[in-house]
């Protein structure tokens, strides 16, 4: 594929991100009345040993009084992921601007578009927002920035953070509606800090890693785009290649925003469960997400994660796949 195929693909990748925000795909969903802040994985009766530590730790998620608890720790770093006016507007205090190509690579030259770094030059983009070893991270995700917070939360896991980030449930809304203070003040350059904790790059795969696992025992290969994408109708756009449907072979469908109600809210754990069940996907089983470029998807890992399921994402997700002019079905089109 020439240069210019891969950027223009790339560009439209973007592009269909840019659409699901405008259409409310972004980080919206059908309301739940079971819905609820979540703080810790339910414990499954009977389970495995293994499911219950990880039952057992710490949530990915916060809620705004607990984070408001926090706000005088000297180890707090607070991340603010969305619109930039939303946040010179009026934000967490101490937080920082960032989004998530501050921590991504982007080069349109190559196929490397919104890819995770590597290990000394992630490490490096997350010191120089003072992160160290004993940090403790919270995103917080203004408008309806909801998956470019929880690709920030999974980069955060990778580089060996896990335990010590968290995102804000429901970020800015959230907040505000607990009648919680925002400042207009902008933060001083933080401390560069001291990353020596090993990352965690098993969860990131590639398309090869993908290949190999289409229908392997205990790995369900999940789809976190909207329907429309993974089994029609796609989409088109002036002066840009059509975007046909299709998924990943053995994929099956969760999409991103049917995770969270409608204050941006991730659904109680057995609402995920239940979404998680109807798609086929066990208790145990390995969850290996893909989107349009890996941003959606993490929103799908986020519930995985919370479910207490080991997580891949892999990185590049559809933009990496049809560069690569690989395979595609869609069994609607038969």
């Amino acid at each position: 594929m020439l240069k210019s195929d891969i950027r223009r693909l790339a560009a439209f990748r973007l592009l269909a991100c840019a659409v699901a925000v405008c259409t409310g795909v972004w980080f919206s969903a059908a309301p739940d009345a079971g819905a609820q802040p979540l703080r810790r994985t339910e414990a499954r009766p009977g389970a495995a040993s293994k499911s219950a530590l990880q039952s057992a730790l710490p949530s990915p998620l916060i809620d705004a009084k607990g984070l408001q608890r926090m706000l005088r720790d000297p180890a707090l770093v607070l991340l603010h992921v969305g619109p930039k006016p939303e946040y010179d507007a009026g934000h967490i205090e101490g937080a920082q601007y960032v989004t998530p190509r501050d921590l991504t690579i982007n080069d349109t030259t190559t196929r490397r578009v919104y890819d995770l770094p590597d290990d000394g030059d992630l490490r490096a983009r997350l010191e120089r927002f003072g992160i160290s070893d004993a940090s403790k991270v919270v995103v917080i995700f203004g408008g309806d920035w909801g998956s470019p917070a929880t690709r920030v939360l999974w980069t955060l896991q990778v580089a060996g953070l896990g335990d010590q980030a968290r995102l804000l449930d429901g970020g800015m809304t959230t907040w505000k509606g607990a009648g919680l203070p925002t400042v207009t003040a902008v933060p001083n350059p933080p401390k560069p800090g001291k990353l020596t904790a090993a990352q965690q790059r098993t969860l990131v795969v590639d398309h090869a890693w993908m290949q190999a696992h289409f229908g392997a025992p205990k790995t369900r290969i999940v789809d976190g785009r909207a329907p429309m994408f993974f089994e029609g109708p796609g989409m088109k756009h002036e002066g840009q290649p059509d975007m046909k449907a299709g998924h990943l072979p053995t994929a099956v469908n969760i999409p991103f925003n049917t995770l969270v109600n409608d204050s941006m809210r991730v659904l109680s754990v057995d609402a995920l469960r239940a979404k998680f069940r109807e798609a086929g996907i066990q208790p145990g089983d390995t969850v290996a997400a893909y989107c349009h470029i890996g941003q959606q998807a993490t929103t799908v890992l986020l519930a995985a994660r919370i479910l207490g399921h080991p997580i891949r994402l892999y990185d590049g997700s559809m933009n990496d796949w049809e560069a690569r002019k690989l395979p595609l079905v869609n069994e609607k089109a038969k």
